[in-house]
């Protein structure tokens, strides 16, 4: 191939992406063998196998290095403050049922202090979609001890080793009340992204967390520096067990990694569906 006919070949390129990315935005920030770029492109490969419309999708994000996924969508998306990204989420839902609302987001924003948020969506099957990616750290931040962070794992503020108990993600989501919950590895591209669809399709509170890599700040510090590594780590930690008592999937420092899809539940009347129901028992009061 001449050099004439290779420059006329990536002239002509279309990017797969073209149109659902904010092309002023990129490059984006995010670190060498991070998953997030991936966990983004799945994110659209998804909306779009759900045929949604680009225009009745909202993506809400709060802080930290997930949080920044929303900026370089191109959908209507919201970068809201730390820990809000979930009641954010709610009040564009509830204004408008038709729409589409994907929260974003890590570990940290929606466990920590957004963790009041996420339990009581729950509870109220709030009628959005939380993808959460964890990467058992804070990773912008410097790498500090947070509430996914395992037991015995080094951090910047953990030298010798977690010693508090973590969060079980998809036992505190299913206890809660979450009707989709389910988990996938960064290594699992095409599980998650037929999770993301399943949960985008359906009404109420679905909730997926994608277990990230994050070599920078979790990596170097627990021997898994390299991008590879940690997916080779999730390739042989893990285990898929479809339907699995979510009390059970918990993630400790020497115990396989169950992902799957945990909880699926049909039929149950959404937060919106009860405001509603309120609604036109009021205007029916008041003829």
């Amino acid at each position: 191939m001449s050099e004439e006919e290779e420059f006329q070949l990536i002239e002509s390129d279309v990017h797969p992406l073209d149109g659902y990315l904010r092309e002023g935005r990129i490059p984006h920030i995010f670190c060498p063998a991070c998953s997030l770029g991936s966990v983004m492109n799945i994110i659209v490969e998804a909306i779009k196998e759900a045929k949604l419309e680009n225009k009745k999708v909202s993506v809400v994000s709060g802080i930290g290095c997930t949080g920044r996924i929303s900026g370089y969508l191109n959908y209507d998306s919201f970068h809201t403050t730390h820990g809000r990204a979930i009641p954010f989420a709610i009040g564009l839902g509830v204004t408008d049922p038709e729409r589409k609302v994907i929260v974003i987001s890590g570990d940290g924003d929606l466990f920590a202090i957004g963790g009041n948020h996420f339990i009581h969506a729950a509870r109220r099957n709030a009628d959005i979609t939380v993808i959460c990616v964890n990467n058992f750290n804070y990773g912008m931040t410097g790498g500090q001890v947070g509430p996914t962070s395992y037991k015995g794992q080094y951090q910047s503020t953990a030298p010798y080793g977690a010693v508090e108990e973590p969060f079980n993600l998809p036992d505190l989501a299913a206890s809660c009340g979450a009707v989709y919950v389910a988990r996938w590895s960064a290594l699992d591209v095409r599980r998650m992204k037929d999770s993301f669809t399943e949960a985008l399709l359906k009404k109420g509170f679905t909730f997926v967390e994608v277990l990230g890599s994050c070599p920078t700040t979790f990596g170097r510090r627990n021997q898994l520096a390299e991008g590879k590594k940690i997916l080779e780590y999730f390739h042989e930690k893990s285990e898929i067990q479809h339907g699995a008592d979510t009390k059970t999937v918990g993630i400790s420092k020497d115990s396989k990694i169950i992902v799957g899809k945990f909880i699926d539940i049909e039929d149950k009347p959404t937060l919106t569906d009860n405001l509603m129901a309120v609604q036109r028992m009021s205007k029916a009061k008041g003829k």
